[in-house]
């Protein structure tokens, strides 16, 4: 029987580097990093990959030890106040196969000590997206409704992201779901834990979790042309 892909081990390696976030030490612990946190997780997105079939076959799950699913550990710093080399999380993507293209849905898993989280939908989307999304709305409100009053999507997830402080130009201020038609991202996140990613379940928890996110993302590939 398998066991668990994600332990302890992986989330006492990320506690380590933020608080030793150099070159150096990394370079002295980097045969942990490639054990108790790579290795997992390239090995997570291989066997998550037949449950995301199950949703649909246009999300891609990529184990490639390089530009696959996996994000690189090191941070881009180039424009960043804080110099610091190295994330101090994993992320996990499953874009949507048109994402090399163009905003489309995917499915993200973060881990962190302290915060881990399954999420789906367009994050940061361009403005051309978010008109698209934000019309789409705006003609099928009941059909917006419908998803997110969803029993399974409601019971394991919430819409977050950044908002809108006034409502989008052309768009009715008193509008029945202008908090929504005020959003920038169209994103929702399961919370999870630290306890819940370390079951030997858990792969099959987050199949579970991308039916259940099934209906939020068909809306927004449908109002993107996109296939679902």
């Amino acid at each position: 029987m398998k066991g668990a892909i994600f332990t302890s081990d992986l989330f006492a390696f990320l506690r380590d580097l933020a608080r030793n976030n150099d070159r150096a030490w990394f370079a002295e612990n980097r045969e942990r990093y490639e054990r108790d946190v790579k290795a997992p997780a390239l090995r997570f997105v291989a066997e998550v990959a037949p449950h995301l079939g199950k949703v649909s076959p246009n999300f891609r799950a990529d184990p490639r030890p390089v530009g696959g699913s996996l994000f690189r550990i090191h941070r881009d710093v180039r424009f960043s106040k804080d110099k610091s080399p190295y994330k101090t999380h994993v992320g996990i993507r499953f874009p949507h196969k048109a994402g090399k293209d163009v905003h489309a849905p995917g499915f993200y898993l973060h881990l962190e000590p302290g915060q881990v989280f399954f999420g789906c939908g367009v994050w940061h989307p361009d403005g051309a997206t978010l008109a698209r999304i934000r019309a789409s709305i705006a003609a099928r409100p009941d059909r917006w409704r419908g998803v997110l009053d969803g029993k399974r999507f409601r019971r394991r997830f919430r819409l977050g992201g950044d908002t809108l402080q006034r409502a989008p130009r052309g768009i009715d201020p008193d509008h029945p779901l202008i908090d929504d038609l005020k959003r920038k991202d169209y994103v929702a996140f399961a919370e999870l834990d630290e306890k819940a990613v370390q079951r030997q379940e858990f792969v099959k928890e987050c199949g579970a979790l991308c039916l259940d996110a099934e209906p939020f993302q068909r809306f927004l590939c449908e109002a993107l042309g996109l296939e679902m």
